[in-house]
C-alpha cells in the first residue's frame, strides 16, 4: 500500500508539473484542488483500513474462531505455535442423539457416512461445548500462565489435578491436567497436555502422587516442524526431575507404537519403594486428521488395558494440547466397555459428559467419526488375537465348524476378509494410459497413498511409476515392497527402485514360467554380468539350499562410483495354484531373510511373485506373524491379513493361502526352540 501511495503521489506531481507549462494559473488551481482533496481522501481511507485490519487481527488472536480449519488431508486437531483452533458453538444445542444398539451400528455408520459424512458433521456440531460451565481461575493466574502449552486450552477448576504444595513455592499445585471418568469408573483417566520444558518436574510429580502406572502418549515430539511435546524421559540411564528419579529400564519399538518402561522413585525425605511406570507411545497418528485405519489403535488400546495393573491410579493420557487425540482415545475405551456391558454405544452422550470435565475434548468431526469407525471395526471383527497356547484349540474350531451361522469357521473368517473394499478411486496413477502397460495384472494395481515412487527421468513424463507398494512390517513402517514380477520393459525400473530405495534383499516366490505361461522376466544374469539401462548386475555366487536358491550379486549404477551387494532368495516349490507341501521351508526362508536384514541394515525387502499379491502377501503376512509370535507369544492372522489387504489389493488371495498361514505358525510353534535366535 505504501508503494501504491508513492506511485500515486509521483504521478499526481508529474501531471501537475506538466500542466503548469500549458495552462493558465486559474485552470491550474482548478485542477490542483480536486487532486489534493482526492489524495487526502485516499490517505484517510487507507489509515482507517489499516486500523481496522490491525484490530481485526488482534481480535482473531484473542477470541475463539468458529470455523473449522480445513486442510488437504482433513481437519487440523491441534494448531501449532500458540493457540489451538477451538470448537464452534453448537448451532443446535437442544438436539439429542440417543444410544445405538449394536445390531444397528453398521447401518447407522453407513447412513452417517453418506454425502461425505454430512450427518457426522451435524452430530458433532450439535455437541455441547460447555464454554461457560466451569471456571479457569487457577489456570489463568499470572504465575501459572507459562505452564500452559496453549493459552486457550485450560483445565476447569472443578476437575483439575491438584499437586501437593512444595515448601516455599506457593503456586506449586498447578498442572494443566484434568480428571476424566471412564464408562463406569470415576477418574479413570487424567487428560493432560504434552509436558513443556518448564513442567516436566510437575508431570513426574503428578505421576508419583497419583500412583500412575501407565502413560499413554498420542503425539510425536515434533510434527510439521513444530514442537508438540518436550521429551520428558531419558533415552538411557536415569535423570532427576525435581525430586523424582526416572530410569530407563527397557523399550520395544513396534510399527504403530513404542513401549518404554521406567523405574520411578521419589528421592525426597524418607525411603520409598520404586515403581514401574510403562509409557505406551502411539506413533502412527498422522500430523493431520486421524489414522488411516483403526486397526492399529485398537491393538494399542488392548495393550494399554493389558499393561495397566488393577491397583494403579488413573491412566495419564496426553497428546499436545490434551484434548483432540486424547479425547478420541478415552471415548473409544469407554464405548468398548459400554459395548460389553450394555450391548450399545452412546458416543454423543459420552463426549457430552467428558466435556464437562475438560473443555474441547474431541476437536474435529474427523476424530468424532473415527470413534464410530473404530467401534464398528471392533463390533464386526471382535478381538481376533490369540495366545500361542490357544492356537491348537482355535484351529480345531476353524476346521471342524459346520454350522452356517457359526462365526468361527475358516470359510466365514476368510469371507470377512474378502469384504475389505478395494479402493479403486485411489488407483489413479496406475490406471493412467501411459502406465497401464506397466501392469502385469490389471486387477492388481498399487494404491496412490503407498505406491513406490521413482525419480522422474529428465524430460520423460510418467517415469515415476512402478507397480509396487510399500507394506508395513511388524516393527517398522514400509519394511516391505510388494511388487509384481518384472516385465521385459520394466526391468530397468525394477533395478532403479532397488537402487533408489537402498534395498539389499529380494524374495522371489514364482518361477519364470508356470503352466507354460511367462510369470516373470529374468532380471538377473545366469552367469557373468548383464546390463539393464544404467544398471549392471554381476553374479558372484549361486547357492542351492533345501527349498530356495541363494544368489549374491553386485549392483552398480553408471552415474555413481560405488556398488551395492544384493542377495536374491528364490523360493521353489510354491505352485501358482496351491500352497507349498510343508511349512518348514517357509520358516527357513523367513529366518534367512531376517538374518540378511540384520547384516545389511533394515532397508525395504522387495518381495514378488507374478502379480505381487497372493504368494507375496502370504510371505509378508507370515514374516509379520512369526516375528510377533517370537517377540510376544501372540498372533492375529485375521487382522494381519486384513491390514495387508488395506495396503494392496488381493493380498493373500485364496482361502488355501490363508489356512497356510495358520499351518506355518503351528509348525513354527512346534519347533520354536530351534529358532530361538530368529529375529
Amino acid at each position: 500500500m505504501v508503494f501504491f501511495l508513492i506511485g500515486t503521489t509521483s504521478a499526481l506531481n508529474y501531471s501537475t508539473h506538466e500542466n503548469q507549462t500549458t495552462e493558465n494559473p486559474t485552470q491550474q488551481g482548478a485542477h490542483v484542488l480536486p487532486s489534493t482533496l482526492l489524495l487526502s481522501l485516499l490517505l484517510i481511507i487507507l489509515v482507517l483500513l489499516s486500523i481496522y485490519c490491525l484490530r481485526f487481527k488482534n481480535h482473531r488472536k484473542a477470541l475463539v474462531t468458529s470455523v473449522d480449519k480445513k486442510i488437504p488431508n482433513g481437519f487440523l486437531d491441534e494448531q501449532g505455535e500458540q493457540t489451538v483452533v477451538l470448537l464452534p458453538r453448537s448451532p443446535s444445542p437442544s438436539r439429542r442423539y440417543f444410544p445405538i444398539p449394536l445390531d444397528s451400528l453398521e447401518e447407522e455408520y453407513r447412513v452417517r457416512s453418506a454425502d461425505d459424512g454430512k450427518l457426522f458433521r451435524e452430530e458433532f456440531n450439535s455437541l455441547p461445548c460447555y464454554y461457560h460451565h466451569g471456571s479457569f481461575e487457577e489456570a489463568s493466574r499470572e504465575h501459572n500462565r507459562e505452564k500452559n502449552r496453549y493459552p486457550n486450552i485450560l483445565p476447569y477448576d472443578h476437575s483439575r489435578v491438584i499437586l501437593s504444595h512444595i515448601d516455599g513455592h506457593l503456586p506449586s499445585d498447578y498442572i494443566n491436567a484434568s480428571y476424566i471418568d471412564g464408562f463406569k469408573e470415576k477418574n479413570k483417566f487424567i487428560a493432560a497436555q504434552g509436558p513443556k520444558f518448564e513442567t516436566v518436574a510437575d508431570f513426574w510429580r503428578m505421576v508419583w502422587e497419583q500412583k500412575v502406572s501407565t502413560i499413554v502418549m498420542l503425539t510425536n515430539l515434533k510434527e510439521r516442524k513444530e514442537d508438540k511435546c518436550y521429551q520428558y524421559w531419558p533415552d538411557q540411564g536415569c535423570w532427576m526431575y525435581g525430586n523424582i528419579r526416572v530410569a530407563m529400564e527397557d523399550f520395544t519399538v513396534l510399527v504403530d507404537y513404542t513401549i518404554r518402561k521406567f523405574c520411578v522413585q521419589f528421592a525426597g525425605e524418607g525411603t520409598r519403594a520404586p515403581r514401574l511406570v510403562t509409557q505406551l507411545h502411539f506413533t502412527s497418528w498422522p500430523d493431520f486428521g486421524v489414522p488411516f485405519s483403526p486397526i492399529g489403535m485398537l491393538k494399542f488400546l488392548k495393550k494399554v488395558k493389558t499393561v495397566n495393573p488393577s491397583y494403579a491410579g488413573p491412566v495419564v493420557v496426553h497428546c499436545s494440547a490434551g484434548v483432540g487425540r486424547t479425547g478420541t482415545f478415552i471415548v473409544i475405551d469407554g464405548m468398548i466397555d459400554m459395548m460389553h456391558g450394555e450391548q450399545m454405544v452412546d458416543v454423543f452422550g459420552s463426549v457430552s459428559r467428558i466435556r464437562e470435565q475438560r473443555c474441547q475434548l474431541i476437536q474435529t468431526d474427523m476424530q468424532y467419526s473415527f470413534i464410530y469407525q473404530a467401534l464398528l471395526e471392533y463390533y464386526l471383527y471382535g478381538d481376533t488375537e490369540l495366545d500361542v497356547c490357544s492356537l491348537e484349540g482355535h484351529l480345531h474350531r476353524l476346521h471342524n465348524t459346520r454350522a452356517p451361522n457359526d462365526r468361527l469357521g475358516l470359510e466365514e473368517e476368510f469371507r470377512k476378509l474378502t469384504n475389505v473394499r478395494i479402493m479403486k478411486e485411489n488407483m489413479r496413477t496406475g490406471n493412467l494410459p501411459a502406465n497401464m502397460k506397466k501392469n502385469r495384472v490389471l486387477q492388481i494395481i498399487p494404491y496412490d497413498f503407498n505406491r513406490v515412487i521413482l525419480p522422474v527421468k529428465r524430460g520423460q513424463e510418467f517415469t515415476d511409476y512402478i507397480n509396487a507398494s510399500f507394506i508395513d512390517g511388524y516393527r517398522q513402517k514400509d519394511y516391505f515392497i510388494a511388487t509384481q514380477g518384472p516385465l521385459s520393459h520394466t526391468v530397468e525400473d525394477f533395478w532403479r527402485m532397488m537402487w533408489d530405495w537402498s534395498c539389499h534383499s529380494i524374495v522371489m516366490l514364482t518361477e519364470l514360467k508356470e503352466r507354460e505361461q511367462d510369470k516373470c522376466f529374468q532380471y538377473w544374469p545366469s552367469e557373468g554380468s548383464v546390463t539393464f539401462g544404467d544398471y549392471t548386475l554381476e553374479l558372484r555366487a549361486d547357492t542351492l539350499c533345501d527349498t530356495f536358491t541363494l544368489k549374491d550379486m553386485v549392483l552398480t549404477y553408471r552415474l555413481e562410483k560405488h556398488a551395492r551387494h544384493v542377495r536374491h532368495f528364490h523360493f521353489h516349490g510354491w505352485p501358482e495354484i496351491g500352497i507349498p507341501a510343508e511349512g518348514r521351508g517357509m520358516i527357513d526362508l523367513v529366518a534367512s531373510v531376517q538374518r540378511q536384514q540384520q547384516q545389511s541394515g533394515n532397508h525395504p525387502i522387495i518381495v514378488h511373485c507374478s502379480a505381487g499379491a497372493g504368494r507375496t502377501g502370504t510371505f509378508i503376512a507370515l514374516s509379520n506373524i512369526l516375528e510377533r509370535v517370537k517377540a510376544e507369544g501372540l498372533l492375529d492372522v485375521f487382522q494381519t491379513v486384513k491390514s495387508l489387504r488395506m495396503q494392496r489389493p488381493h493380498m493373500v488371495q485364496t482361502m488355501e493361502q490363508y489356512d497356510f498361514c495358520y499351518k506355518v505358525v503351528q509348525d513354527f510353534v512346534e519347533i520354536f526352540s530351534d529358532y530361538a535366535n530368529f529375529k
